[in-house]
């Protein structure tokens, strides 16, 4: 029988409380903690009020628990070298080093190795000079993307619609300096068309073990209306990607990018995110990520079937084992409840009524994303708020289990989307 381990996640928000909630479940699990959680989390791992972002103290703590798997939730602290770290003092980390990490961290260096190796992804150019860059701008036929080179914590993107848009974003990048350093350099790539289409993999840093894809919901407002978000919701399976294409996008983009990675001296063990683009010319590349979607993971995680314990360490030892055939199985659709004026300025200590009634409908996960725990109650305490996941035999059984949850819970202020899932249903 294998042992049974102590596991440290890396995060606070929602993606950390389903990989929580999933690794909990294992019976391998002997204890779960988490730096620094959240409220809901609390419920099913021991949190500990060390920053994600203080890379030295998350070291210590794990050698203090004596993890024996740590799981680094947020890309920052992946950006940062946190895994290169915990391996230097002989702990095991699902998640990749600083330098395979840059796949996420620097949009330039990403679309550089996607051409390199030619794996399929939309034309681009990178600057670092405005004038350069406001030039190149004027003679491109609009929309026209504009993308923070760095993490921009799903903001540094602009879609525009006019050169004049377009010359503005990327003066708030480089002039403004509006995302920091990771607006030094910004890429203009062409708009490409199609319906989008998340896939994920946990990696062993050469073998790929395929989870359920996912299509994110970045717009605040219904029918993708109004400014970018973290994600406002999401919902899995996708039927427009059929098996077929599921299969395509792992011949020609998940596994030659892990053969690129380890090629060029990178090996890259941890969840690997694929954001995919389905255009008239065939699928295409739009991100990488490094880490598990959010909210992704939060309708992805209760559709896996497999221990989680078991895979990640599987792909720590380098030792995934073949992912079963891709099967239909049930459906999982995630409503996120965010805060009023989110993702503009927004207020928090809001006071959250319902969980109870909405958590004991069965079928519903409600997964905390920026919570807190007061002597009055449960508080909102960030932008996203929950999380309502709902689970059935149908995308439409999940979006109708998903919005009943949602009407459960009350928070001042709570905004959400109420077409989460209407895709898919056009899809099918």
């Amino acid at each position: 029988m294998k042992s049974r381990l102590r596991i440290l996640v890396i995060g606070s928000g929602g993606r950390e409380h389903a990989l929580v909630w999933k690794l909990a479940q294992s019976p391998r699990a002997a204890e779960v903690f988490c730096a620094p959680g959240n409220a809901g989390i609390a419920q099913q791992a021991t949190c500990l009020p060390v920053s994600a972002s203080d890379l030295p103290a998350l070291a210590n703590l794990a050698e203090e628990l004596k993890a024996d798997i740590t799981v680094v939730g947020p890309e920052a602290p992946l950006a940062a070298g946190v895994t290169d770290l915990l391996r230097s003092r002989g702990l095991r980390v699902f998640g990749p080093t600083r330098q395979a990490a840059l796949l996420e961290s620097s949009k330039n260096w990403c679309k550089e190795l996607l051409t390199r190796y030619g794996i399929p992804t939309g034309c681009f150019a990178s600057f670092t000079n405005p004038e350069e860059a406001l030039e190149y701008v004027a003679d491109q036929e609009p929309p026209i993307v504009v993308k923070a080179d760095g993490l921009a914590v799903g903001k540094g993107v602009t879609i525009a619609q006019t050169v004049e848009q377009a010359q503005e974003a990327v003066r708030d990048a480089l002039v403004r300096g509006v995302f920091g350093e990771s607006g030094k350099r910004v890429l203009i790539e062409e708009y490409l068309e199609g319906p989008e289409v998340s896939l994920m993999a946990l990696c062993d840093g050469k073998r790929l073990y395929p989870l359920a894809p996912a299509q994110d919901h970045k717009r605040i407002f219904d029918n993708d209306q109004g400014p970018n978000t973290g994600g406002m919701g999401a919902y899995s399976p996708v039927p427009v990607l059929t098996e077929e294409l599921r299969q395509e996008a792992l011949d020609t983009i998940l596994e030659p990018t892990l053969r690129a990675l380890a090629e060029e001296g990178r090996p890259y063990v941890g969840c690997l995110y694929a954001g995919l683009i389905l255009t008239s010319d065939g699928m295409k590349v739009l991100e990488f990520n490094c880490r598990f979607g959010d909210p992704e993971a939060q309708v992805v995680l209760p559709r896996l079937d497999a221990d989680l314990v078991d895979l990640v360490e599987a792909a720590i030892e380098g030792e995934l084992p073949e992912a079963p055939a891709a099967s239909p199985g049930r459906a999982a659709v995630c409503v996120v409840m965010a805060s009023g004026g989110y993702p503009g300025e927004y207020a928090t200590g809001k006071l959250i009524g319902g969980l109870d009634r909405a958590s004991g409908m069965g079928e519903v996960v409600v997964f905390h994303a920026a919570t807190k725990q007061t002597d009055e109650g449960l508080v909102t305490a960030g932008g996203r708020v929950l999380g309502v996941t709902g689970v059935g035999d149908s995308i439409a059984a999940a979006i109708e289990t998903a919005y009943r949850g949602v009407s459960k819970i009350e928070f001042d202020g709570a905004q959400w989307r109420t077409d989460i899932g209407r895709r898919a249903m056009q899809e099918a």
